[in-house]
C-alpha cells in the first residue's frame, strides 16, 4: 500500500469524522463536495458511453435536495418526484431530441448519486436539534470525556451515534473483506469485480455484524444483540452491493477507476462506492423500526 494511498486516506477519515461531529451545515457542506465531485464523475462514465445525460441540471437539484434535508428532511422526499419531472422537461426541450439512454442515466444520476447520499444528511440530522450548541446548527461536546464510557457516549445525539456506528460498520466490512480475499480468497464472488471472493465478503459482512453488536452496546441501542446485528448484516451486504454496483459502471464504461481526484485510491465514487446505498437503510431502521422494539 503506497504511502500516498495512506496519507490520503487518513486525510478523508479525518474530514469525514470531523464534520459528523460537527452536524448540522458543516456536514451537509461536505456532502455538497461529495455528490458534486461523485456526480460528475458519474457524468463522465455515462458520457463515455455516449450517452448526453442533464448533467447540470441533476448536479443543481440535488445541491436543492442536501439544502432542503437540512432544513427539514420531511419536505426531502418530494424533492425526488419534482426533481425527475423538472429534468424530462429540460430534456424534452433540447434542440437535439433526447434518446431513452438520456433521460434514463439522467433520473439514475439523481438517485444514485444524490438522493440516495441525501440520507446521510438526515441520518446525521436526527436528534441535532435539540443539542446545537455551535452557529448553523453544529454541536460540539463540551469535552473529550463525552465519548469515554457507555453512559457518557449514550448521551450524544442519536444521529451522531448512528453516523459513526455506520462508519465503524462499513470500515469493518471494508478491511475485512479486502485482507481476507486478499490473502485467503480463492472462489470468485462476482464477474463483474474479478478481485473479489466469497470468502473476502462473508468475512466483511462477518466483520460489520461483530462491530454492529459491540457498538451498538456502546452507544445503548435497544436489544442491542439483535438491533446491532440487524444493523451490521444490512450495512454489510449494502456496503458489498455498492461495491459491486460502482464496478458494474465502470466496467460498463471500460475505465478502470471513476477518476483520478483521490491520490492511490482513484476518485471520489471508488472511495464512497460502499455509502451509497447503507445511510437510507440504517435512516429507515433507527426512525422506523427501532421506536417499535424499545
Amino acid at each position: 500500500m503506497s504511502l500516498s494511498r495512506i496519507l490520503s486516506g487518513i486525510i478523508a477519515i479525518a474530514l469525514a469524522l470531523g464534520a459528523t461531529m460537527l452536524g448540522g451545515w458543516y456536514f451537509t457542506f461536505l456532502y455538497v463536495i461529495i455528490i458534486f465531485l461523485g456526480q460528475r464523475e458519474y457524468f463522465n462514465l455515462v458520457r463515455a458511453k455516449g450517452i448526453a445525460p442533464a448533467a447540470k441540471t441533476t448536479m443543481v437539484v440535488s445541491q436543492v435536495l442536501l439544502v432542503i434535508c437540512t432544513i427539514d428532511s420531511n419536505l426531502a422526499d418530494a424533492v425526488m418526484p419534482v426533481a425527475g419531472t423538472f429534468i424530462c422537461f429540460y430534456l424534452l426541450f433540447q434542440p437535439k431530441m433526447a434518446s431513452i439512454a438520456d433521460i434514463s442515466a439522467s433520473i439514475l444520476g439523481l438517485f444514485y448519486t444524490g438522493y440516495l447520499p441525501s440520507y446521510w444528511v438526515r441520518l446525521r440530522a436526527i436528534d441535532t436539534a435539540s443539542f446545537s450548541n455551535l452557529p448553523l446548527g453544529g454541536y460540539l461536546p463540551s469535552s473529550l470525556s463525552a465519548f469515554i464510557g457507555r453512559e457518557n457516549f449514550s448521551a450524544l445525539p442519536l444521529g451522531l451515534r448512528t453516523t459513526l456506528l455506520t462508519f465503524m460498520c462499513i470500515w469493518a466490512a471494508d478491511i475485512g473483506a479486502y485482507f481476507v480475499g486478499k490473502y485467503f480468497g480463492k472462489t470468485p464472488l462476482s464477474g463483474i469485480s474479478p478481485k473479489k471472493t466469497v470468502e473476502g465478503a462473508i468475512f466483511g459482512i462477518t466483520a460489520s455484524i461483530v462491530v454492529g453488536v459491540l457498538f451498538g452496546y456502546y452507544i445503548n441501542l435497544p436489544e442491542f444483540y439483535l438491533t446491532g446485528a440487524a444493523l451490521g448484516s444490512l450495512i454489510g451486504i449494502a456496503s458489498l452491493l455498492g461495491d459491486l454496483t460502482e464496478s458494474m459502471l465502470k466496467r460498463d464504461a471500460g475505465v478502470k477507476d471513476s477518476g483520478d481526484l483521490i491520490p492511490g485510491h482513484g476518485g471520489i465514487l471508488d472511495r464512497t462506492d460502499s455509502y451509497i446505498f447503507t445511510a437510507p437503510l440504517v435512516y429507515y431502521f433507527i426512525t422506523l423500526l427501532l421506536p417499535l422494539i424499545g
